[in-house]
């Protein structure tokens, strides 16, 4: 905690240089105050207009909107500030031309193409999120993290060429002192061991010399998106992944981070309630292109990523459709979000939901209450216990509306769902690392996976998502109105929203 506390006082003194340097060209134009506000207003005006036109979603524009109007110079800078950090960070230009370099790699085969043609949910994806589907798999669901934990050191142990390890959270304990063990090993036996971690989620776990530290074992490292003082205000976007790809053999992903809470050891907020998924075929190569492609944003190790491409086509092509797909904020498609809506809007039955932040814009709650009023089965499962109260209260601003429409929302009792799931009609689901909320949604990069026909996988993750049920408080429309000083609490907390 101190190793957290003291880099983010680098990075807060870094800030408040930066405001220090912009208040005092303010003040040295103080005398034309007036015209500077002019100017600014004219600029803000402008910015607004501009952002109603081109926005693909009201409800995340609309904070900046806000400020826009009525703090013209404020919300100017923060939009250059923040909004703009893709024209001016040169780590999102390089994974931007890495992801376009790479896109050679995934290709859709034409003879599966043909078989979901008609299939608008999985035509989109094959389409438009640039990651083809796949038939020959098999994937297994583990409904806890320590279920998925006992199999993942299991097929390290096998590793004989090659370990991807791409993870948000990394953290010393028996979790990752287990999963190291491996590592070092296979490193020492010449395995090519690659380990990306993202710089902010382990701001409080990891110190800043970790790499070099595990460059020193043998086992390569790159740490996302380093925080420094001076880009520390443009550094919104982070790697939210969880995937670890053995050999190309085999590929898993899921909620679960490397930290012995996602263990259910030491959990500060009860149970933890999260999952993970093990796939075995052709839609491993979707996982391992993603790794690669962020992996040579950083480090530009490899010219041909097809070495590292397993051959399945002794396997029987008998299973369902399976795709692997990746979330960037840095393209066109809203690929998380859009993936959630065709799983809601198509829904005949039911749709059930695992998400521990439930920070959704206005598409989400007219699809979620319109499938209702369609006669769906719409059940969401959120925290009993939360990790962060001023997140949880947003949140609960949300059940409101959804509760009223006739969706129902449970609270895990024993502790905190991270799990982040979607199964309808007993025929789709998927599972990923996408929360319900503005940051998975638009800043984070992220992945899932998206399964359909697959109907051992899919029985698994509904009877996983009624058992949580069963331990779960249905939260009534009594609770989710909430009293009008906290109502205006939360309205505030909205203006915040695509920030949290």
């Amino acid at each position: 905690m101190k190793m957290a506390i003291k880099r983010g006082i680098v990075v807060i003194i870094g800030l408040l240089l930066q405001l220090l340097i912009s208040v005092s060209i303010y003040m040295f134009f103080i005398d034309h105050v007036a015209i500077i506000n002019i100017l600014f207003g004219i600029f803000s005006f402008l910015l607004t207009l501009a952002l109603i036109k081109n926005s693909k979603n009201y409800s995340y524009t609309l904070p900046i909107i806000i400020i826009l109007i009525l703090f013209p110079i404020a919300g100017f800078v923060f939009y250059i500030v923040f909004e703009k950090n893709k024209n001016r960070s040169k780590t999102l230009k390089n994974i931007k031309q890495s992801e376009h370099d790479n896109q050679k790699y995934l290709v859709q085969d034409k003879d599966i193409e043909k078989e979901f043609d008609d299939i608008s949910r999985i035509k989109y994806i094959s389409d438009f999120t640039g990651y083809p589907v796949t038939r020959n798999n098999d994937i297994d669901y583990y409904p806890l993290g320590e279920d998925a934990f006992k199999v993942m050191l299991e097929e390290l142990e096998k590793a004989e060429k090659f370990i991807f390890f791409e993870y948000f959270i990394v953290a010393h304990g028996k979790m990752w002192g287990s999963i190291l063990d491996i590592l070092k090993e296979k490193a020492a036996k010449g395995v090519d061991v690659r380990v990306m971690y993202d710089d902010m989620g382990c701001i409080s776990t990891l110190n800043k010399n970790y790499p070099q530290e595990l460059e020193k074992m043998g086992i390569k490292c790159v740490a996302f998106n380093r925080l420094n003082p001076i880009a520390g205000v443009i550094m919104n976007n982070r790697d939210h992944r969880k995937i670890l790809v053995i050999d190309g053999k085999v590929a898993f992903s899921g909620g679960i981070n490397i930290a012995d809470e996602y263990i259910n050891i030491n959990s500060k907020y009860g149970h933890w309630k999260d999952n993970a998924i093990r796939i075995s075929g052709d839609g491993v190569w979707n996982y391992t292109v993603m790794f690669l492609t962020m992996w040579n944003a950083f480090r530009k190790d490899d010219k041909d990523f097809k070495k590292f491409k397993y051959d399945f086509s002794s396997k029987p092509n008998n299973s369902g459709f399976v795709a692997p797909y990746g979330e960037t904020p840095l393209d066109e498609e809203v690929t998380g979000e859009d993936v959630y809506l065709n799983i809601i809007n198509q829904a005949n039955q039911y749709v059930y939901i695992f998400t521990p932040y439930l920070i959704i814009d206005t598409d989400m709650i007219n699809a979620l209450n319109l499938a209702v009023k369609r006669g769906v089965d719409v059940r969401i499962v959120i925290p009993g216990i939360p990790d962060k109260k001023l997140v949880y209260t947003l949140s609960e601003s949300y059940v409101e509306p959804l509760v009223k429409g006739g969706v129902k929302v449970y609270k895990y009792t024993p502790g905190f769902v991270h799990s982040k799931v979607f199964v309808s009609d007993n025929k789709v689901a998927t599972v990923g690392t996408i929360n319900m909320d503005y940051r998975s949604l638009y800043l984070h990069f992220e992945c899932g996976c998206y399964i359909e026909n697959m109907d051992h996988v899919i029985s698994d993750i509904k009877e996983d998502i009624m058992k949580t049920i069963e331990k779960s408080h249905k939260v009534t429309k009594e609770e989710a109105s909430p009293r009008m000083l906290k109502s205006i609490w939360q309205a505030l907390l909205r203006l915040v929203a695509p920030l949290m």
